[in-house]
């Protein structure tokens, strides 16, 4: 059986304090404890355990933390902080699913044009952005792929206009 998220990152944290290698340690120790406290405040309101998809969700919103980190840096003249934050997203993406490249995505966001047109009966148009965008995210999750939220919603965009 597969190793659950948690189980993976615990694996990989051992393997980088036995390699005595500081920066990724700590990458993955800011894994474990987002991780952590998103099943402390899951246990909070359920009873319920925290699901892949959740998981997965912590793991994106820290990956678009640090792009934004980046930009700031960037625009700070801070080359070292931004290739920093870089390092991390590579790490951090290493524990997601491959992420979809523009043709597979572009293929999904025209399938789900297709079906909310075929629901309504008629071509959704940019006032529609937002069901369409739902039902590619729910495709998403239910395929297990991933894809950032701003490159979704602009697909369906170029694709609507």
């Amino acid at each position: 059986m597969a190793d659950t998220l948690e189980e993976q990152v615990k694996k990989a944290t051992i393997d980088a304090m036995k390699a005595r290698d500081g920066e990724r340690t700590t990458t993955l120790r800011m894994i474990s404890a987002a991780l952590k406290n998103k099943a402390i405040e899951k246990r909070a309101k359920s009873t319920e355990p925290v699901t892949d998809a959740e998981q997965q969700q912590v793991l994106a919103g820290m990956i678009k933390q640090r792009r934004d980190s980046i930009e700031q840096f960037t625009k700070g003249n801070r080359p070292e902080l931004a290739a920093k934050e870089a390092v991390e997203i590579e790490l951090i993406e290493g524990f997601l699913p491959k992420a979809l490249g523009q043709e597979e995505l572009r293929a999904l966001v025209v399938a789900a044009i297709e079906s909310v047109a075929a629901a309504s009966g008629q071509r959704p148009t940019a006032k529609e952005m937002g069901t369409v965008i739902k039902a590619v995210q729910g495709r998403l999750v239910a395929e297990g792929l991933r894809a950032e939220g701003r490159v979704v919603s602009e697909m369906v965009k170029a694709e609507l206009g």
